[in-house]
């Protein structure tokens, strides 16, 4: 098991364990059935991509206990814009 998952930070973060609960398996799986992770983890890792999501306030339960993601931060945009000028630069897409 994660460490994450043994704090109370995260359990308190979403409303409770079954609120968390559902939130993993519904992200799982979304993540399963070919949704794009929001998050980078090492590692290839589901679990660890759907703790780190919550985790950064990627993604939460709506008011109707549906899935929902935010979008980028406008720091991740300006970060994704800049990684792109890179990546043009260097013969990249």
């Amino acid at each position: 098991m994660l460490d994450e998952l043994k704090e109370e930070g995260i359990v308190n973060k979403v409303g409770g364990r079954f609120k968390l609960s559902t939130l993993i398996q519904k992200r799982m799986v979304a993540l399963n059935t070919g949704a794009k992770p929001l998050v980078e983890v090492r590692g290839g890792d589901k679990m660890a991509t759907v703790i780190q999501e919550i985790l950064q306030d990627k993604i939460y339960l709506d008011m109707s206990g549906q899935l929902q993601t935010r979008g980028p931060s406008p720091s991740d945009a300006a970060r994704n814009a800049m990684l792109g000028d890179i990546s043009a630069d260097l013969g990249g897409d």
